[in-house]
């Protein structure tokens, strides 16, 4: 939000309630959740005066088009105001009809220019049809864009779908015909509308006209190009297409992708998809299967059902390609106009399958560990397959194949060495490293590769070639300190990923001036690269210490910190506790030292949240290690609100506390999750590589009731693209393959299996993945893998979870003997018998999750009686 203080601005504020549908809003939506309103241009800031800038803003547009066209029209008031454009009531004084004329936003009026507007906007004006608004006129007047269309006096579908929900089906599919009767007409003239939705289409006498077509080849042909550049894009979430969410070449099909979405809202009282912003609604767009709507609503056809899927294929050459096509699969032949009052349907002679999903599975994926119990049963007996979703993979450099070589646009900050005798400079050193790291980590090209990736080449002798083949680096800037007296001398140099020495620079700081050093360190090694690579770099600025005293002992906090996880993998009892009261006192330290100072109280409760997973299963402990923990968080947040850390330290105890039912209380229970959810998640909102808060988020959506697949995949993706050395990588692997089979995407779901079998050759999962691939439609049901593979899984698997896994893996063998068992019948007896015996208890399988796995194998084999008792 802009400060009024600066001057003009575009600024909005979120109303509690939606002024089209009264949904309520959160406090930072910049659109309705429900109908899709936006609010980023519509509402505005209160000046100090206490006037809105819009109202001031609007006041100014009416009174300059007032001026400019009152030898045409008399204007005469605002009728409403939408994400792109104001609209007016006026009169037109040559033929003295009721007209309304739209004037566009000066962001986008700038963007597009009056010449190209009118160009374009004159091709649209020749569309003639009875349900299409048309265009009177069109131009520039007083710098302001203008088109001018029929005054219609009725509603939108919009308002009528606020009043009723859901509408009657034949009112519901005559809309829809007479819908796509005009966009056919306007895709033969090569015309997309590209913003086909409920607001968009007018209600008057019985029919529907639809609006905007005016403007939809101008910001198409005119100015796609620069519409991220005001904050605007064509489309509206809820019913874009994946392609046009991506930002790709869109074609007629498109609009079909959105007739198919509004007609689903009209049958079902909601859009297809929805979410808690735009990105997270675009997502479900291009991965998740479109929901049933006969499910919610049996009175609707089959065969309407069906025509939806179809429209809405991810793939724009899996739609029908015109109107008159998506109609044929509606069951109507289009010859001429329909009435919404009275629909005849006509069944065609042939119907299509809807190909927007993916082709059925012989079998009911399994679903994956996050599901509720009802949920696997209800898809075992179902036997439906996931839609296949179009997902573009972005994270292609935390994917590179097990031969890649070096990245150009990859760097690694080697640990600096302590050149003094008596290794008195390591905290420093370290600090040094670990602050130029995260320094190079704010937005440039480069990716630097994160402490967690270096770390485990600290202090070793392996050559830098091997280093920097390892991490798949280009670069690496490697470092030393060594005493000079009262100062210290700080030498950095940049290699190649050959070794060879590409630039160096040494500079000299007094030895107490260690806040300089380590400033004048990030300026020096930025601009090295920056001469090497002929690019700007981005230095991240974070919130630092006043005190260089305190610096140097959260250095030394670090260091202690260290020894602690090395204690606890050694299972070093009296170590714990010697490193783990060192580490606090040094942080505490520096807590007194620098008062404002957030990141020593950050590093307190990170400490404490540490130990609470280190300290066993007694429930007092626990709860003793996470109320340290909070406290220190609650006073790190009281010292900096938007302390990402500190909100992710929070939340991650709280989620802690939820996992270790240290809240017995239902209520009180659900509270700490949400609150969990709502730490991490805006901490990652204010700063976007917070890779810790998106891995414990793509945990957390695995367990919170609204939360679906596709949440769990895009956090856990977003934490692998930010840091792929996260200390829990491999788990975060583990998520993105389950969220993506559970999503029925194989392909992708194969492509993080190999990824993990790359990173974690010897590990469970990598094994754990291969074998549930094994019971896709994606391989071949080979049984004797199988078995090898579920062997592996519990030879790999810690001691006290190995009956867990011979179960969860035995019932996975099941699955494929019965999927083979369609080839080979003899093989169905073998499938039931493994079934049977892998169903085991409470004491193993209390949860039953994974017991449940037998319904998918006795569905395969057709025993719905079994799947159902299971």
């Amino acid at each position: 939000m802009t400060d009024p203080s600066k001057g003009p601005g575009p600024v909005h504020l979120t109303p509690a309630n939606c002024p089209n549908c009264g949904t309520q809003l959160s406090a930072d939506a910049v659109f309705c959740h429900r109908c899709g309103r936006n609010f980023t241009v519509e509402m505005s800031a209160k000046t100090p005066s206490g006037a809105a800038t819009s109202d001031a803003a609007s006041t100014d547009t009416l009174v300059r088009l007032r001026a400019a066209l009152a030898d045409r029209y008399a204007v005469e008031r605002e009728l409403g105001k939408g994400g792109m454009a104001t609209v007016y009531l006026a009169k037109d004084l040559k033929h003295g009809r009721e007209v309304a004329i739209k004037v566009l936003h000066p962001d986008l009026a700038a963007s597009l220019g009056a010449d190209r507007f009118e160009r374009e906007i004159r091709l649209a004006a020749n569309l003639q049809h009875p349900h299409i608004l048309g265009l009177f006129d069109s131009g520039a007047a007083d710098g302001l864009l203008y088109y001018v269309m029929p005054f219609v006096k009725g509603e939108s579908l919009r308002d009528r779908l606020n009043r009723e929900g859901q509408l009657p089906v034949e009112d519901a599919i005559g809309i829809t015909l007479e819908v796509a009767d005009a966009l056919g007409c306007a895709h033969a003239q090569g015309v997309v509308h590209r913003d086909i939705k409920p607001e968009n289409i007018l209600l008057s006498g019985g029919h529907c006209l639809i609006a905007d077509f005016g403007i939809a080849r101008a910001m198409s042909e005119g100015g796609a190009n620069k519409l991220t550049q005001t904050g605007m894009s064509m489309g509206t979430p809820f019913y874009m297409a994946p392609e046009q969410a991506s930002g790709e070449t869109v074609g007629p099909t498109a609009d079909l992708y959105s007739l198919g979405c509004m007609l689903y809202e009209m049958l079902a009282g909601d859009p297809p998809f929805i979410g808690k912003n735009a990105m997270a609604i675009m997502a479900k767009h291009a991965m998740e299967q479109v929901p049933s709507i006969r499910i919610v609503r049996s009175s609707v056809p089959e065969e309407i059902e069906n025509a939806i899927f179809h429209a809405m294929g991810k793939v724009a050459a899996d739609r029908p390609q015109t109107a008159a096509q998506f109609a044929e699969l509606l069951g109507v032949q289009m010859g001429s106009t329909s009435s919404m009052r009275v629909l005849r349907l006509t069944p065609t002679a042939q119907r299509r399958v809807p190909s927007g999903a993916q082709t059925m599975l012989a079998f009911a994926a399994p679903v994956a560990w996050w599901r509720k119990p009802q949920a696997i049963a209800v898809a075992a007996l179902l036997a439906v397959g996931a839609a296949a979703g179009v997902w573009r993979m972005t994270a292609g450099r935390s994917r590179a194949s097990a031969n890649a070589g070096p990245d150009a646009h990859r760097l690694a900050v080697l640990y600096f060495k302590d050149l003094s005798k008596n290794q008195s400079l390591g905290p420093l050193a370290d600090g040094l490293t670990e602050g130029l790291i995260r320094s190079l980590s704010g937005g440039s090209s480069l990716t630097v590769i994160s402490q967690g990736g270096v770390e485990k080449f600290r202090g070793s002798s392996i050559a830098p070639d091997s280093i920097a083949k390892a991490l798949r680096a280009g670069y690496l800037v490697r470092g030393e300190v060594e005493p000079d007296g009262a100062n210290v001398t700080v030498s950095v140099r940049l290699d190649d990923a050959s070794g060879v020495s590409l630039k160096r620079a040494t500079f000299v700081r007094p030895a107490g001036n260690l806040l300089a050093m380590r400033d004048t360190l990030s300026v020096v090694a930025s601009d090295l690269i920056k001469q090497q690579l002929g690019e700007e770099i981005h230095v991240r600025e974070t919130a630092s210490a006043s005190n260089p005293d305190a610096w140097l002992l959260v250095q030394r906090g670090r260091q202690a910190r260290k020894n602690f996880d090395a204690a606890v993998a050694k299972g070093d009892s009296a170590g714990i506790e010697h490193e783990l009261r060192a580490a606090d006192s040094l942080f505490a330290g520096a807590e007194k030292s620098d008062g404002k100072w957030a990141e020593p109280v950050t590093s307190r409760a990170s400490l404490a949240y540490r130990r609470s997973r280190t300290i066993g299963r007694d429930p007092a402990l626990i709860r003793k290690w996470v109320e340290v923990g909070l406290g220190h968080a609650n006073r790190a947040l009281a010292l900096d609100p938007k302390n990402a850390d500190a909100l992710e330290v929070r939340g991650t105890l709280h989620y802690f506390s939820w996992l270790s039912n240290l809240e017995e209380d239902a209520a009180r229970k659900a509270a700490l999750i949400a609150s969990a959810k709502e730490d991490l998640e805006k901490a990652t909102t204010i700063n976007p590589n917070q890779a810790g808060a998106w891995s414990t988020l793509s945990h957390l959506y695995n367990n919170f009731p609204t939360s679906t697949p596709t949440d769990v995949l895009l956090s856990a993706q977003r934490a692998y693209e930010t840091d792929e050395f996260l200390s829990d990588a491999e788990l975060v692997l583990s998520r993105l393959f389950l969220a993506t089979y559970d999503l029925g995407q194989f392909d992708k779901a194969a492509q993080w299996c190999a990824e993990a079998g790359r990173r974690f050759p010897a590990g469970m999962r990598s094994a754990r993945c291969q074998l549930f691939l094994l019971t896709t439609k994606s391989r071949t049901p080979d049984v004797p893998a199988a078995w090898r593979l579920a062997d592996s899984v519990v030879a790999l698997a810690p001691p006290a979870q190995k009956a867990f896994y011979r179960l969860n893996s035995n019932m996975l063998a099941a699955s494929v003997i019965a999927r083979a068992s369609k080839t080979a019948p003899a093989l169905a007896d073998s499938a039931r018998h493994v079934a049977k015996n892998s169903e085991g208890d409470a004491t193993v399988d209390p949860g039953r999750e994974y017991g449940l796995y037998g319904a998918i194998a006795y569905a395969i084999l057709g025993d719905r009686a079994e799947a159902v008792r299971v």
